[in-house]
């Protein structure tokens, strides 16, 4: 008895040390990839940086219009594929239990979440740049659109899976229908859950570069204009990293903290939504 005990005691200590030493292994490389960030991005994030355009080789500028097309093209990305994640998941979690269409549309939807993003820029460019002969803003929020939606779809579905079956059943029984009991029951219950979805789904496109090389591409001038190419911060922190000028790669590490600490700002905040409505449940 006391052999096997002695086993056991062994084999959680080996396990618990084995699991903290990946635990550490993964954050040192996180802690060194930010302290590397704040080390050569802070020293060159200004206010010049979110008053001034992108510059030429050896002039003063910043990265104001590539903020701007980053937000316009990731807030039209996920004005499309939000709407369309949100019903496609309330549909395979509340419809989808019978039938071919709900787990083909998981395969699908399985295989986008998946799938490069370089794909689907060159999806994007055969079926809309081609056409149009030309790189433009909308290519790239159409681009982002479709990587928000299987994530979106995903959290749906997931959070209205857990909202419990007797309050559909309650709101049933008073005779309302099912798509008030959707629409007022489930997914009010879920909202904390799906909002997390979507934050989790912008910070997942708002550091996406390969689909804007072959969409959006890139605009040195302020533009407002999605059907001409728009500035953008992951191409623009790509162009100028790679280029041999030092006031170039300054703005390039000056942009690239500015998506890290956006990301991470979003992935807490949804941490904390999730938290407190779990918590209150």
């Amino acid at each position: 008895m006391f052999d096997l005990y002695a086993r056991r005691r062994a084999i959680n200590v080996v396990t618990l040390s084995i699991s903290v030493f990946t635990m550490a292994f993964g954050l040192f490389w996180l802690v060194w990839i930010l302290w590397t960030l704040l080390e050569y991005g802070l020293p060159n994030l200004g206010l010049h940086v979110f008053t001034q355009t992108t510059p030429p080789p050896g002039s003063d500028g910043g990265l104001i219009n590539a903020i701007f097309g980053s937000v316009m093209m990731t807030a039209v990305g996920v004005l499309i594929g939000t709407p369309i994640g949100i019903l496609a998941g309330t549909y395979l979690a509340e419809f989808g239990q019978r039938g071919w269409l709900a787990p083909v549309t998981r395969f699908i939807n399985d295989v986008l979440l998946s799938a490069p993003s370089i794909v689907i820029g060159m999806f994007v460019y055969e079926v809309y740049v081609a056409k149009v002969q030309h790189f433009a803003g909308w290519g790239g929020a159409f681009a982002l659109a479709i990587i928000v939606v299987p994530v979106v779809i995903r959290t749906t579905e997931n959070m209205l899976r857990l909202v419990p079956n007797s309050l559909r059943e309650a709101a049933a029984a008073l005779g309302a229908p099912q798509w008030k009991v959707i629409t007022f029951v489930t997914l009010r219950g879920a909202r904390a859950g799906i909002l997390t979805g979507i934050l989790l789904a912008i910070a997942r496109v708002s550091g996406e570069t390969a689909p804007l090389l072959f969409t959006a591409l890139n605009n040195q001038f302020w533009s407002t204009n999605m059907n001409q190419p728009m500035a953008n911060l992951p191409v623009v922190i790509f162009q100028f990293a790679m280029s041999p000028y030092d006031d170039w790669q300054g703005l390039a590490w000056a942009g690239a903290l500015l998506i890290t600490l956006s990301v991470l700002t979003l992935n807490i905040v949804a941490r904390v939504i999730f938290r407190q409505k779990t918590n209150t449940q």
